[in-house]
């Protein structure tokens, strides 16, 4: 089964309750509430308060975007340095309810990374696994270059090394990948995955925003590669005409142009249902 729901992040700028009004009068049920500014690391009032209006509205709680990066916080663990604050990311996320913590791997590519500097996220992510697995959490790595799931045959030898059941991926389209090539890569890490963020861009990438009815073809063979015995969310991100780090031009066009990406999502997926 395929639920829909938004990447908080979308609307970076919003405070968190607008945020789950939009999503609400778009028609989705479920959000992965961002780290970097919707829900800060440690700040737990915050986090239980967003969780109970979620609760209130009918919206789940899909995830919990961190921006924590294992390369990063992992490389002078060794030399004696703090313990980095993977607990104040655990515990934001077990106060929003969140059964899923994104990460990053690392803080290069994959081919630009020592393989000490690997170990030591492989090191990192059965730690905190064995932590999140506690609080009934799991973590996922994004999916996203300059990280050491920067090509799918990294990222899948990144989970085998790691091996531990609470560890998977995220997915999302690839820049500069034909969408044959992308539609394979999905097919390759379905076992491992999480979920998915949803979006549609040009050829010149993030710069390049386009509506989701643009890769309607690609959408649609993205989901129908999508497992039907098993629960996998797909949430909205870098919507166009919305700008990710400043306002836009205010709340009509918010609502406008998510509704209308959240009904192309939404026609895929009736698409793909057997008729009734």
């Amino acid at each position: 089964m395929v639920y829909t729901g938004l990447v908080s992040v979308t609307f970076r700028s919003l405070p968190w309750q607008r945020v789950l009004t939009l999503t609400n009068d778009a028609g989705l049920t479920g959000i992965e509430w961002g780290g970097d500014v919707h829900a800060p690391p440690g700040d737990l009032a915050r986090a239980q308060e967003i969780s109970r209006a979620c609760g209130q509205s009918g919206i789940t709680v899909v995830c919990y975007g961190s921006y924590y990066r294992f390369g990063e916080c992992t490389g002078a663990e060794g030399a004696g340095a703090p313990e980095p604050p993977f607990a104040a990311v655990l515990d934001t996320a077990v106060a929003l309810g969140a059964p899923v913590i994104r990460v990053w791997a690392g803080t290069k590519g994959s081919a630009r990374t020592a393989r000490s500097e690997r170990e030591a996220v492989v090191q990192a992510a059965r730690r905190y696994a064995d932590l999140a697995a506690q609080q009934h959490c799991r973590i996922a790595f994004e999916y996203h270059g300059n990280t050491l799931t920067d090509t799918v045959e990294s990222a899948l030898s990144l989970i085998e090394e790691i091996n531990h059941q609470n560890v998977s991926l995220l997915w999302q389209p690839a820049v500069g990948r034909a969408t044959t090539q992308r539609y394979d890569e999905l097919c390759r890490v379905l076992p491992q995955l999480s979920h998915i963020h949803c979006f549609h861009w040009g050829p010149a990438g993030f710069v390049d925003k386009r509506p989701l009815a643009h890769g309607a073809d690609e959408w649609r063979s993205y989901l129908h590669a999508l497992p039907k015995e098993r629960t996998t969310w797909v949430l909205l991100e870098f919507l166009p005409e919305i700008p990710a780090d400043h306002a836009s031009e205010g709340e009509h066009q918010e609502i406008s142009v998510l509704s209308r990406e959240a009904a192309t999502l939404h026609s895929f997926l009736v698409r793909l249902s057997p008729p009734g």
